[in-house]
């Protein structure tokens, strides 16, 4: 792994996202990934389970939007930084979220391990 493939990879995860494409996701992953949405929590197993965990509650297409980019690579780990913003109907933003995303990856630039620390920024005050 090196940064262009890191920032390859992390396209394709918005992409996926956005498209809310099973196929598109399970290219993300390694048959016997592990994906953790808060640091603490116990991992989603394998990418089936992690395909359908992210379309059991899906963001709407046109609700949200996100950049990534690579932070530190070293070997077959990488460390992403970003943000996420969500919008209501008129595109106002309505919540933003600093992200943090510690990964590794196997031979095949397929993630193994996904870890996200995400912060949600407080609300602006007029």
């Amino acid at each position: 792994m090196d940064r262009p493939a890191l920032q390859r990879w992390l396209d394709a995860y918005v992409a996926a996202w956005r498209s809310n494409d099973a196929a598109a996701i399970g290219e993300l992953f390694a048959a016997d990934a592990e994906y953790r949405y808060h640091p603490a929590d116990d991992p989603v197993y394998g990418r089936e389970a992690i395909v359908a965990s992210w379309l059991q509650e899906p963001d709407e297409p046109g609700s949200w939007d996100a950049w990534y980019e690579p932070f530190a690579v070293e070997g077959d780990r990488g460390v992403a930084i970003g943000v996420s913003t969500y919008f209501d109907a008129d595109r106002t933003p309505v919540r933003v979220y600093d992200n943090v995303f510690a990964m590794e990856f196997d031979r095949e630039d397929r993630c193994t391990s996904f870890t996200e620390w995400f912060r949600q920024r407080p609300a602006a005050t007029g």
